[in-house]
C-alpha cells in the first residue's frame, strides 16, 4: 500500500478535436483512440508511482477552468493543446498563472507542417516540448514529468 501525495499526481489535459483521434486523418494521428491512449497513459502512470487525470475538451474556457484548477491539485501539467497551441493567449495566460511543470505535447511534429502550426503560444512557458512521437509522445511525457518531478 502506498499513498499518493501531489507530489506524484499530474493532469494530462488534450484539447480540441483530440476526441476523434483513431478516426481523423489517421496517416498524421494514427488509428489509436483518445480513450486507448487514457488507458495506456493510467497504466504506465501507476508503474512510475504516479497518478494521473486525463481530460479533454474541445471548448477553450473549460481549459482554462482546467488549468486554473490545476494550480492546487496537482504537481504537473501535461498539455496537449492541439489547434489553441497556436492561438489562444487564454491558455497562455492560464499556464503562466500556475507555477509548476508543464509539458506541451505534440502527436505530430508541428514544425514540418503547415506555417501557421511552427508557432506555439505554450512553448514560452513550458518546461520541455514533445512532438512529432506519435501517441508514444504520451508515455514519453510522463516519463519525463516524473524525471522533473523527482529532482
Amino acid at each position: 500500500l502506498y499513498i499518493i501525495t501531489m507530489k506524484n499526481k499530474i493532469i494530462v489535459i488534450n484539447g480540441p478535436n483530440l476526441n476523434l483521434l483513431g478516426e481523423r486523418e489517421k496517416e498524421k494521428y494514427g488509428s489509436v483512440s483518445l480513450k486507448d491512449i487514457k488507458i495506456d497513459c493510467i497504466k504506465h502512470a501507476k508503474s512510475c508511482d504516479i497518478e494521473v487525470e486525463f481530460v479533454q475538451s474541445n471548448i477553450e474556457g473549460e481549459l482554462v477552468n482546467i488549468i486554473q484548477d490545476s494550480r492546487s491539485k496537482f504537481s504537473g501539467i501535461i498539455i496537449n493543446a492541439a489547434g489553441y497551441t497556436h492561438t489562444s493567449v487564454s491558455i497562455f495566460d492560464a499556464l503562466s498563472i500556475v507555477k509548476i511543470p508543464i509539458i506541451e505535447l505534440h502527436i505530430t511534429n508541428i514544425y514540418n507542417r503547415e506555417d501557421f502550426r511552427h508557432k506555439s503560444l505554450i512553448s514560452k512557458v513550458a518546461s520541455g516540448i514533445i512532438c512529432g512521437f506519435g501517441v508514444k509522445g504520451y508515455i514519453m511525457s510522463i516519463d519525463a514529468m516524473k524525471d522533473i518531478l523527482n529532482k
